[in-house]
């Protein structure tokens, strides 16, 4: 069946069953261990935001002494509209706000008194000193070229040809006010060699700034994960299906698409209306097209994995069942009640990938609508799905999210960055919900308790890997919460406090992971 063949309507039809053995074996399974959730900007900072020097690595130290060998982060790109991770200008650049500005002034490339920046309130970015935080990388980048990293600098610039898409797309939105890129001047909507050259030269020092801003992130990242891989500490990130249909990724590489002859999606990514909701959600990404990728050899993606493995050890899978099939909604529809399941590229990518790559570390996202052929998928390739304790209880004993369901090929999780916090869960969850907790785990009605028990119940998961929430960790209600689906403002705004970070008892974490057998 071609690869972008048409299913029809929801509900899925079956499909032929296929031999559940793994292809390769997954090191994310290797053994029991257990990991913390929380993204790099939520870490104590500069302006407000978390970076990629002291902070970070002294969560990293804390990680190691309490026995965690895992550390999840969400996707390191620029962040889009709402501050969101997942909507970015770029699925290859990393996000210049988590650069640590005394680090630079360790390099020589500014003084104390240039990077010194004031810090944001707590729990909030600080808009005016973000804003300040871009012409101090400015001025440090136009040091690059004399200073003591100039060769490394080349090197980085040679070899990533990445930077320069997502450079110059991001400097050409800016001063055309983020106008949508086909609506550009023709030679720069299709990328026409002269007038891409034109635009580097006419926009020079934003170029050069950004191209500086590019080397200064992945230097930063690579030391950051030596440090942490050190001290027996992996990084878990994430790898979104989609990319946003205004990013660097749509416009150099179109032909990857399911776009008209003008760049405009012919078809978008959504998912079909469910219980959570009567019409569904429509996303709006522009849809792969799976089979121009095919001929190619899935180079685009091969591509994207390659840049994900050297961020991190493993990658989480975003929205996996989508390469099984995946949800197709016409272009300028209002909602997603109309759409057809489309199958996706199935084995025949991720054969591309194990040929390229030898393993696949990936976590699969298989939560939402899923067919037997999404867990067949999973299974032959060897990658863990995820089980949540917020989607376990009040339903019926035979729900897979309980955690005496989990299977050892999992990922067991209190909650991920879409959900509540635990407190804050279980403070609003209706009384048959906190009931068949109370049964299930043997907790009473005080809301730490209750907390510990579920928290103690991912540790003891029969999944080799468990997972928590930095703010879970810390005891926290519904105002850490990172993200709630559905809505755009007000997301991904949480920080860690350097009190907060303090307050982490390393011994404390450290015989709960012993007792769950998840100790190094």
């Amino acid at each position: 069946m071609a690869a972008n063949a048409r299913l029809g309507a929801p509900p899925l039809p079956p499909y032929a069953p296929a031999p559940v053995t793994p292809t390769t074996t997954n090191p994310v399974l290797d053994r029991r261990a257990a990991g913390v959730l929380l993204h790099p900007t939520s870490l104590p900072g500069e302006a407000g935001v978390g970076t990629l020097g002291a902070d970070a690595r002294h969560f990293v130290d804390w990680l190691a002494a309490a026995g965690f060998r895992y550390w999840q982060i969400l996707p390191l790109v620029p962040a889009g509209p709402g501050e969101s991770p997942y909507s970015s200008t770029s699925a290859f650049l990393g996000n210049a706000m988590l650069v640590d500005l005394s680090e630079l002034v360790q390099d020589g490339l500014l003084s104390e008194d240039e990077a010194r920046l004031e810090l944001g309130d707590a729990g909030r970015v600080h808009d005016d000193a973000l804003s300040a935080k871009q012409p101090r990388l400015a001025l440090a980048g136009a040091r690059l070229p004399n200073s003591r990293l100039a060769d490394e600098y080349r090197a980085f610039r040679a070899k990533a040809s990445w930077a320069d898409e997502a450079v110059l797309f991001a400097v050409l939105r800016r001063v055309r006010d983020d106008a949508p890129f086909t609506s550009w001047e023709p030679g720069l909507r299709d990328r026409e060699p002269e007038a891409l050259d034109a635009a580097r030269i006419a926009h020079a020092e934003a170029y050069e700034a950004g191209m500086a801003a590019a080397f200064f992130f992945d230097r930063q990242w690579t030391r950051l994960r030596a440090y942490a891989s050190e001290r027996g500490v992996r990084v878990l990130g994430d790898l979104p299906i989609y990319v946003s249909g205004e990013s660097a990724d749509v416009w150099a590489h179109r032909d990857c698409y399911q776009l008209d002859a003008a760049g405009h999606p012919e078809r978008v990514a959504a998912v079909p209306p469910d219980a959570f909701s009567e019409t569904g959600q429509l996303w709006g990404n522009p849809l792969w097209d799976w089979d121009a990728l095919a001929e190619r050899g899935y180079d685009f993606w091969i591509e994207r994995v390659g840049r994900a493995l050297t961020l991190a050890n493993a990658v989480r899978l975003d929205h996996f069942r989508a390469f099984s099939a995946y949800y197709s909604v016409a272009a300028g529809a209002t909602d997603a009640r109309v759409g057809e399941w489309v199958v996706g590229p199935r084995d025949s990518l991720f054969d591309a990938l194990l040929a390229r790559f030898g393993a696949l570390p990936m976590v699969a996202e298989d939560l939402g609508l899923i067919d037997e052929e999404v867990h067949l998928l999973r299974g032959r390739l060897g990658l863990p799905g995820m089980r949540i304790l917020q989607f376990a209880f009040g339903g019926g004993d035979h729900e897979l999210h309980l955690p005496w369901h989990h299977p050892e090929d999992s990922v067991a999780y209190t909650g991920t960055h879409d959900n509540d916090t635990t407190l804050g869960y279980w403070m609003s969850a209706p009384e048959h919900v906190r009931d068949h907790i109370k049964r299930s785990l043997g907790c009473d009605d005080d809301p730490v308790h209750a907390l510990h028990a579920l928290v103690n119940a991912a540790l003891h998961s029969r999944a080799k890997l468990a997972v928590v929430p930095a703010q879970d960790l810390l005891g926290l209600g519904s105002e850490a919460r990172m993200n709630t689906p559905g809505i755009a403002e007000g997301n991904w705004r949480w920080r860690m406090t350097h009190a907060q970070l303090e307050s982490l008892d390393a011994d404390f974490y450290r015989g709960w992971l012993k007792d769950a057998d998840r100790h190094p």
